[in-house]
Formats: C-alpha cells, sequence, structure tokens
C-alpha cells in the first residue's frame, strides 16, 4: 500500500527536535548585566544596574559612543552619550531597557568571597575572589584573577556580592596596585564600591520620573 502523499518537504530529526525544545529559542529576559562600550578611544567594560549604566570611562570622558548589551538570543548594539558621574565613574542613558542586576551599598569584610565578572571576545567569564586587606590601604582590595592579570583590558570587570543565589552589584574593578611586603612585592585588584556607586543613584534621583522605554522589533 502507497503512503499518503504529503504536502510538506520532509524536515531533518534535528531541526523538529530543535523547534520543540525551549533551549532553541531565543529569550531575551536572560539577565547579562556585564557590557561592551565602544569608544573612539577603544574599547571597556561597564554594568547595568537598576539605577543604569556605569563604568570607569578609560577609554572616552566624553562623546559619542556604542553600548553593546547581551541578551538571550544575541547582542545588542545601542548608541548613545557619555555622562560624568564624578569620583572617575561615567554613566549613559540608552533607548531601550537593558538586562541589568540590583546594587548591593554593605561593604565587604575580609576573607569574604566576591565574584568577578568580564567579558573578552570569547565570551563572558567570572571568576570567585578573596577580600584581602593592607593596613596601608583604604577600600576593597582582592585576589588577581588569571583572567585579568593576563588582560588589563579586564578592569572595569563587575565585583558581585551573593548571598543565598541573590547576586548584587558590589563594584568595579578599578585597577592592579603593587606593595612591596616582607616576602616579597605583593599584587591586588583594587575596587570602586559602594561608597563610589552612590554617584549612579543620586544622578538617578528622577528614576521614577524616567522617560517611557522604547519599544522596537527587535529588541521584542
Amino acid at each position: 500500500m502507497s503512503s499518503p502523499l504529503s504536502l510538506f518537504p520532509p524536515r531533518p530529526l534535528a531541526l523538529l527536535l530543535c523547534l520543540a525544545s525551549a533551549g532553541c529559542v531565543g529569550n531575551r529576559a536572560v539577565v547579562d548585566p556585564v557590557l561592551q562600550i565602544t569608544t573612539p578611544g577603544g574599547s571597556e567594560l561597564g554594568v547595568s544596574t537598576e539605577f543604569g549604566v556605569v563604568f570607569l570611562g578609560r577609554t572616552a570622558r566624553s562623546g559619542a559612543i556604542e553600548i553593546t548589551a547581551w541578551f538571550g538570543d544575541g547582542p545588542s548594539i545601542e548608541p548613545t552619550v557619555i555622562e560624568p558621574l564624578g569620583g572617575g565613574l561615567y554613566t549613559a542613558e540608552t533607548e531601550i531597557r537593558l538586562p541589568s542586576v540590583p546594587m548591593t551599598f554593605f561593604q565587604p569584610h575580609e576573607g569574604e568571597i566576591l565574584i568577578i565578572v568580564g567579558r573578552t571576545e570569547e565570551g563572558p567569564w567570572e571568576e570567585h575572589v578573596e577580600v584581602l586587606t593592607d593596613p596601608r590601604v583604604y577600600g576593597i582590595l582582592l585576589e588577581v584573577p588569571l583572567q585579568i592579570r593576563a588582560r588589563p583590558d579586564q578592569i572595569g570587570a563587575a565585583v558581585f556580592s551573593e548571598r543565598e543565589g541573590d547576586r548584587r552589584l558590589l563594584g568595579l574593578v578599578s585597577g592592579l596596585l603593587t606593595i612591596e611586603t616582607a616576602d616579597g612585592a605583593r599584587q591586588f585588584l583594587t575596587v570602586m564600591g559602594p561608597e563610589d556607586l552612590w554617584r549612579l543613584v543620586t544622578h538617578r534621583r528622577d528614576r521614577h520620573r524616567y522617560k517611557a522605554w522604547v519599544y522596537r522589533d527587535d529588541v521584542m
């Protein structure tokens, strides 16, 4: 007995499985708050928070820039302009709502484990590091992960505190510091932390009166 005539051409099994799987469908709700900031002077990292974008301005402190944000279905490039916050921090406002994270304003204690998240051309990376102290230094000091020791362009990476699965932005990696000790030179990461990030909050003091977000076809 002959088989009935099909009105549709046969489809590869892999394609059918993909269509049936939620994992094959782009999801713009996936949160990746680490941004790439492209300026006339180069590229650097930034973070999108509940109060807006924040970055160090290492490659530019004014003028037009492009912000690349990663959603679940791929990157989105948004043109904007740098706004100074003061104290070595900068922000920029985008037309669309970016993936973002909440912030914390609690100072970490010595021995606490924080999470550094950065991004290279190979994609995002993260590393757990310990909070360190030195009596000669005021501020937050961290261990130096290999991802930053070998890649100074990762200065500006996000520093998160995570408690019971609640990850919040605590600061931005601001540089490398070498200190002479009795055992020789020791290197630390410095962080612009809660005492600096308050500038973003006060800059967004009108956050409850934001202009309406734009909803475009490419970000729906």
